[in-house]
This record gives C-alpha cells, sequence and structure tokens, in this order.
C-alpha cells in the first residue's frame, strides 16, 4: 500500500491512499514542463529554465523534486493528516500516533526522499504535498505483483489547511506524467478501503480502476491501476 502508517501508513502513506530509485527530473536532465488544468492535461510549456524541472499546476501550485531537506515538513503533514482524520473520528486508517512519533516512522520517510523519487507540491514556496513514486509495491504488503515495468505511489499526502485547491489531483497527474516520460503504461497504488470507500473514489476520480482487495492484518486495502501509455 502507500504505506500503512508504521504498517498502517503503508497504504501508498497516503491520506489519499516501496524500493528502487527512479530518475528525478531536473534543468541539468533536461527535463520537461508542463500544466496541469482539472482534467489534468498537459498545456503549453513557457520559455524558462526553471520551468523544466518545476510543474504548475492550477491555483499557483508548483511540484518540484524532492530531497532529504523535505522530510521534515512531510513528517509535518503526515502528523497533521493523522490528526485530521482523527478529528473526524478516523482512528482505523493511520491509527492515533503521530507519525514523526511511530517507531521507524522518520527513518521511513528519509528513506522515501532519498531512495526513491519524491515530488513536492508548493503554494507561494510553502510545501503542501507530497508524492513519492516506486517501481512497485511495499514488499510487506500482500499486493500481487505485475509481469510489466510499472510505477508505483507509495505516498501521498496533502496539508489539509489548502483542502480543495486540487492538490491530490495535481500530484497525481504529475505521477502520471512521470510515468509516462519514464516509457512505462502502468501506474499504480494502494489505499485504505474502509469508511465507506471514500479514498477509493478519490483514486477512481484521477483516473484509477480498481484491481484487487487485500487485508494486511485487520486493515482492508484496495489496490488500483491506471494506464497512462
Amino acid at each position: 500500500m502507500v504505506e500503512h502508517l508504521a504498517a498502517r501508513v503503508t497504504s501508498a502513506l497516503i491520506l489519499y491512499s516501496t524500493n528502487v530509485v527512479l530518475s528525478i527530473v531536473t534543468p541539468e536532465a533536461g527535463g520537461t514542463w508542463s500544466r496541469y488544468g482539472r482534467d489534468g492535461f498537459a498545456r503549453d510549456p513557457p520559455d524558462s529554465a526553471y520551468a523544466s524541472a518545476v510543474n504548475v499546476t492550477t491555483h499557483g501550485i508548483r511540484i518540484r523534486p524532492g530531497s532529504l531537506a523535505d522530510a521534515p515538513a512531510i513528517l509535518d503533514m503526515l502528523d497533521s493528516a493523522v490528526a485530521w482524520m482523527n478529528g473526524r473520528g478516523n482512528t482505523e486508517q493511520w491509527g492515533t500516533t503521530p507519525y514523526s512519533q511511530k517507531p521507524g516512522g522518520v527513518a521511513r520517510v528519509e528513506r522515501y526522499t532519498t531512495e526513491n523519487a519524491p515530488y513536492i507540491a508548493e503554494l507561494d514556496g510553502k510545501p503542501v504535498g507530497a508524492l513519492v513514486l516506486d517501481s512497485g509495491p511495499s514488499p510487506q504488503m500482500p499486493i500481487a505483483p505485475v509481469e510489466e515495468p510499472e510505477r508505483y505511489v507509495r505516498l501521498l499526502v496533502s496539508d489539509r489547511r489548502y483542502a480543495g485547491l486540487g492538490i491530490g489531483a495535481a500530484l497525481l497527474a504529475h505521477a502520471a506524467e512521470e510515468t509516462r516520460r519514464a516509457g512505462v503504461e502502468l501506474l499504480r497504488v494502494d489505499c485504505w478501503a474502509g469508511g465507506g470507500g471514500e479514498l477509493v473514489a478519490f483514486y477512481e476520480r484521477n483516473g484509477f480502476n480498481p484491481t484487487d482487495r487485500f487485508l494486511s492484518g485487520d486493515w482492508p486495502g484496495q489496490a488500483l491501476a491506471r494506464r497512462v501509455g
């Protein structure tokens, strides 16, 4: 899953929703820029060297490659997500302990930012969302492998103070674009399947189709896939 907190944050450590190094697009690497609208389609690129590494979405949200320096901001978003879910009565998805205080939580996020492909969504220079891509699901999760190259969303989280700006959708559109750029056709994710299926519905609205249901202990999960080729 996108990591269940500790184990529970493993399902795409996803507020919505494991370890080969993936390429990160930088100006030096000749990356390309695109602007995403609400429909997720790329728009015309501007003449800017900086733009080759940064995607600019609706509401002025910029998506850039992340690094170890972003780990504290990601941990803050994860801690806030736990508090937000608990405040809504949801203690099953990620438990009640702040992610930064869970055994291995800090080290896991640091690995995400150094061993995988992290991306940060910013608004006015402030991190408001994070995405981590990998080449497959966490080996700790009971998710069937596929017999083709894939990209897998291991982490998707946004700052709830900026809810309604489409941060999660913009990051998923970016994940699809990075998958295409790598010459890969399959993008997968997994998420918590409880709570009436709201999280599964979120991914369906963003182009993913449910595939396999699974249980990690008593934690219900749903794997989803999207063809981007």
